[in-house]
């Protein structure tokens, strides 16, 4: 399994322990993360302001993937997404498609629509899979329970996902949790927002939106929350000090990626998965893992 890596923006200014732990879990599993120089961004951020410009973007990393006879791999939602909505839409609109490929040949490249878009976690689930998985384990989670956070791009707009997991009752990421010996713990509002998209506009709101998820988790107490998405982390693992404090309450709920949680079971330390970097503290509960 060989892919082009898609970083996109957020990553590598604010989640370096995503990349850190994903990357150490490729190389047990067998994948290989290409790093293509001159990859951008993946044209979500302008995309509500100028389509032209968002499918532009989009195609040129996609086209720089194709240069190169690689899928592409990321392990933000939104990137994946934005890339895959892109991507259906140009094989459904030959004006676009022209009008992109026009663009590109200014810099010598062609878009002709041939790479496959997965995030990571779809990776691991549908092309790892769970024995390939298990059989790197070094360590048993039991006595953790931690509780999922799906967002809103990982599995939508379905359509241009091919119809991986089901984007009203997912399993995907319980499913590869449960496999660390983990408990997975269900909770209100598992499929609600992070609030992370109306942030730029009205943060109050954004904030509220999060601390509803966060009062649910801490209801149904779980040890942590695990997520697939740096911005969602932003707002979860971020922002919770900010929201204590505003709402005078407290949660000290530790937000886990993914591939951090995996990467313990793994056996690599706590500065391999960046466990540092996490905002809220981590140490006292992995404790006996380390």
């Amino acid at each position: 399994m060989k892919y082009a890596l898609f970083l996109g923006c957020t990553i590598p200014a604010r989640a370096r322990n995503y990349e850190l732990s994903a990357r150490r879990v490729a190389e047990k599993t067998g994948i290989e993360l290409v790093d293509i120089e001159n990859f951008i961004c993946c044209g979500f951020p302008t995309k509500a302001g100028d389509m032209n410009a968002s499918l532009l973007m989009a195609a040129y990393n996609l086209a720089l993937a194709q240069r190169e006879h690689l899928d592409v791999v990321a392990l933000c939602s939104s990137c994946t997404s934005a890339l895959s909505e892109a991507a259906h839409h140009l094989s459904e609109n030959e004006e676009d498609l022209a009008m992109v490929n026009e663009q590109l040949a200014k810099v010598g490249l062609k878009y002709e629509g041939s790479p496959k878009i997965r995030h990571f976690a779809r990776v691991l689930f549908e092309e790892v899979g769970a024995e390939k998985i298990k059989a790197q384990f070094e360590k048993d989670l039991s006595g953790l329970n931690i509780a999922t956070h799906y967002g809103c791009h990982y599995l939508k707009p379905s359509e241009v996902h091919g119809g991986f997991d089901d984007p009203e009752n997912p399993n995907s990421l319980e499913t590869l949790v449960a496999l660390t010996g983990a408990t997975v713990v269900d909770y209100a509002g598992k499929k609600t927002c992070c609030g992370g998209p109306v942030l730029p506009v009205d943060e109050k709101a954004a904030m509220s939106v999060t601390k509803g998820k966060l009062d649910n988790l801490k209801a149904a107490g779980v040890d942590a929350l695990c997520l697939v998405c740096p911005f969602c982390s932003v707002m979860y693992d971020g922002n919770q000090k900010s929201i204590e404090n505003e709402y005078e309450t407290e949660y000290k709920i530790p937000v886990l990626y993914l591939t951090q949680i995996l990467g313990m079971a793994m056996g690599f330390d706590r500065k391999a998965l960046g466990l540092n970097m996490n905002v809220v503290k981590t140490k006292d509960l992995l404790k006996p893992y380390f």
